[in-house]
């Protein structure tokens, strides 16, 4: 038998959140929080969802020229891995989504924009998180003093739009972010020549 919801013809559900009889809560931190859904649906099949809950981040594709982006190189701890990024970060609790782009892109790399443009909206990883990143392209740019928090350490880079698409090409980027800010510009616009 077929247990979900079905919109146009479509089995889109086996399990929504209206099926949830228990949750237990695993951790409460500064950044993320784990929680543990127990489902059962109308059939009686049973589930358990292990669930990170985030409270969002910013990504920041900004352009020091029309042909150029600045992308920051760092050691992520999680993966042992120096990457290449865009600037990004988590949004505090309460914080306007656009003044945590501001203040991300300021802190990380020093540069101040007057013209912002969300881009687009996309979660990280839907099948265990919750995480949304809010993208944004920044312009008309002025570099002023990079100012990273105690543990933090980042080499800002300025390239070409094009170089830094052939770098996600080679596979020398891998964060999944930065892949899809760098994806939206040059599907937006193409590379420059």
């Amino acid at each position: 038998s077929q247990t979900g919801i079905r919109q146009r013809g479509i089995l889109v559900a086996l399990f929504t959140r209206e099926h949830t009889y228990k949750t237990d809560r695993i951790h409460e931190g500064h950044i993320i929080n784990l929680r543990v859904d127990f489902l059962r649906n109308p059939e009686g099949k049973e589930v358990v969802r292990e669930l990170v809950e985030h409270n969002g981040g910013v990504t920041i594709c900004c352009r020091p020229d029309e042909h150029s982006i600045v992308l920051i190189k760092q050691y992520r701890y999680s993966v042992d891995e120096l990457l290449y990024e865009l600037p990004a970060g988590r949004i505090e609790k309460g914080e306007d989504l656009l003044a945590a782009a501001k203040r991300e892109l300021a802190e990380e790399t020093g540069y101040v924009a007057k013209n912002w443009r969300e881009i687009s909206r996309v979660y990280t990883a839907p099948g265990f998180c919750n995480e949304m990143l809010y993208m944004y392209e920044a312009t008309d740019v002025t570099l002023t003093q990079q100012s990273l928090d105690d543990d933090e350490e980042a080499e800002v880079i300025v390239m070409s739009l094009t170089d830094a698409w052939q770098l996600v090409l080679d596979g020398k980027v891998r964060d999944s972010k930065t892949v899809a800010g760098l994806g939206l510009l040059i599907g937006s616009k193409g590379p420059a020549k």
